[in-house]
């Protein structure tokens, strides 16, 4: 992956992360995470949050129209005491 930006902003949320893996391009959450056991991870990123992530992506990808037309993931890395987890495609847009 290469990222081409770093903490995007929207009136709505921000983005950590945004990358280009081949023809993708990933909206990446950077979570540390040191209060629950890595088992628990999906109390990381709830709902709510997952809306921002997603409506700062469209946000972006409007402004950045050479990006539009490409595949879409939304990844979270997670960041503990003892190791790192890259959840790939943690979360997807539901319409």
């Amino acid at each position: 992956m290469r990222i081409i930006a770093r903490n995007v902003r929207s009136r709505v949320g921000e983005i950590d992360l945004i990358a280009l893996d081949g023809e993708t391009i990933v909206f990446i959450e950077v979570k540390t995470w040191s209060v629950y056991p890595f088992e628990e991870l999906y109390y990381g990123i709830d709902e709510k949050k997952q809306r921002r992530i997603i409506e700062t992506a469209k946000y972006f990808l409007f402004s950045h129209r050479k990006y539009s037309g490409m595949a879409v993931r939304f990844d979270v890395i997670f960041i503990g005491p003892e190791r790192i987890t890259h959840l790939v495609s943690a979360f997807m847009e539901c319409t």
